[in-house]
Parts: structure tokens; sequence; C-alpha cells
């Protein structure tokens, strides 16, 4: 990445988390679109004095607020685009370092291996970290009434996403990966393997 391009990365990063949320993204796509994605910090306050918001999803207000202080910064820091967007990660929200693994340990998580293990890249599971090693995760897999362990690391990794958990009645629950993970895998083979 050059000098440039950096110094304008810094400046979205700095910007973002001044601002108290997560940069999950950023993605310079064709005809000059900037697309940074953000999340809420667990724990964290947002909205105004008056108005207190410690919900955990990200709004519209929140992308608004964003967008006016990456256009200024932007300015300031001379990058080069046409369209600026500023969005939620959505439901199945990307996992892309390793913080973001352990904000979402215990969850379940669609992974994607850069090498296939027993002829398959994509598994579906529960994300753990591993006790005895501070770099290594083990992906807890339910398939046909059998509990498997997938170790791996960071660099072993193409791509990790939350599995989405859609609940109708308002009520958090945590979701059915044993019904989850066969769905996932196979949207996941049928999509990307052909």
């Amino acid at each position: 990445m050059g000098s440039s391009a950096s110094h304008s990365s810094d400046a979205i990063e700095r910007t973002v988390t001044g601002l108290g949320y997560d940069l999950v993204d950023v993605e310079r796509l064709a005809r000059g679109l900037l697309r940074v994605t953000i999340d809420r910090l667990p724990g964290h306050v947002y909205g105004t004095p008056g108005t207190p918001d410690t919900g955990e999803f990200i709004t519209v207000e929140d992308c608004e607020r964003v967008t006016r202080q990456l256009q200024l910064a932007l300015e300031v820091s001379g990058l080069d685009y046409a369209r600026l967007e500023v969005s939620s990660p959505g439901l199945d929200r990307p996992l892309k370092t390793e913080a973001h693994w352990r904000r979402f340990a215990g969850q379940a998580v669609s992974l994607t291996l850069k090498l296939p293990f027993e002829n398959r890249k994509h598994w579906t599971g529960v994300l753990q970290p591993l006790a005895d090693s501070g770099d290594a995760w083990r992906l807890e897999i339910t398939e046909n009434k059998n509990t498997l362990a997938l170790d791996f690391r960071f660099d072993e990794v193409r791509e990790m996403r939350l599995v989405p958990v859609v609940d109708f009645k308002g009520r958090r629950k945590t979701p059915d990966v044993k019904n989850a993970a066969p769905a996932a895998d196979a949207a996941l083979n049928g999509e990307q393997d052909r």
C-alpha cells in the first residue's frame, strides 16, 4: 500500500475509532466508491447527552455522523473518491481481525479456510479461543449428532462471518448451530464452489 493510501486508511481508522465505533472494513470499489463498514462497541453509550442510545445495532444516525466526519477528514488527507458509503456490517458480519474473533467468541460463525481440511474449506460452528495458546482457535462443529473440533490459526482463514440469527419474537437467544450449520454450509458450497 502506498504512502498516501496508508495515510488515508489511518485517517479513516482514527476518525471512526475517535467517534467510538469499530472499523470493520474499508473497500475501494469501481467508479470511485469508498465503502466504510462500522459497528458499535459493546458497552459504549451513543446518541446525544439528552437522549442516550445503548442499543447494540448501528443506526442511520450513526452512519450519518460518521459520514460527516469522514468527509472532513478525507478532504484534509487528500483522498480522491467519488462517493462515500458508510454502512453497518449486517447480520452476517465479517470478522476480519483477531479482536473481532475475541469479541464474538462463543457465537456461531461460518468459516472459510484458505486450504481444505478433510476435503472441505467451508465449516460452520461455534468459535472458541484455545486456552493454552493465545493465537490458536477452535471451531466446535455439530454434524449428524456428532461434535467435531477444528483447530486453526488466524493466518489459515480466508473469511469468517457471523451466522445470522433472526428472531421475529424480539427475544435474544443463542443460535441453533445444529440446524444452522448444514444450511449455511450448503449455501456456501453452492455459491462458492461453482
